[in-house]
């Protein structure tokens, strides 16, 4: 489902639209965006930012221009989440501490990376698919693992 109040850019393809579910976000031209995604709101994409299915994207999240998210990736945006608070009521969103996470241009998150709330990932830095990022990545750095941890630059891995 795409809500009524989703901002979409120019040249935006969302490949499956019955098999999504955003609201309340604003995303950015040229985007591309698969199936099985959610994007909640005032969550901000830029422009010719590429999202695989099944990534989970809540409130808190900015992606800049020509970020990449691949397939299961999960951004977090409470340090303590819980059901109940400590007298035991359901907890209501005025309850949690949302914290912002900020992916820079052009960045690229491998599949089933979980990203912890709080944190950077700097320009055209890579996050190695199924590592856990709980703190800032510097610009074009790539880190993998679980912690995630610096492995080396990503323009020396290409060769540029």
């Amino acid at each position: 489902m795409i809500a009524d109040d989703v901002r979409l850019g120019k040249n935006v393809v969302i490949f499956h639209p019955d098999l999504v579910n955003l609201y309340g976000c604003e995303i950015g031209d040229g985007c591309k965006i698969g199936a099985f995604v959610e994007i909640r709101k005032e969550v901000k994409i830029g422009c010719n930012v590429k999202i695989q299915a099944f990534a989970f994207i809540p409130e808190g999240i900015v992606l800049e221009d020509g970020v990449f998210i691949g397939p299961h990736v999960v951004f977090t945006n409470d340090k303590y989440p819980r059901a109940l608070n400590f007298e035991g009521k359901l907890m209501e969103e005025q309850d949690w501490e949302r914290m912002t996470t900020l992916v820079k241009k052009g960045a690229s998150i491998g599949a089933n990376s979980t990203i912890l709330c709080g944190i950077t990932i700097g320009e055209y830095a890579m996050v190695g698919a199924g590592s856990v990022v709980t703190e800032d990545v510097p610009a074009r750095k790539l880190v993998s693992g679980v912690p995630a941890r610096i492995q080396g630059d990503v323009f020396d891995l290409n060769g540029t």
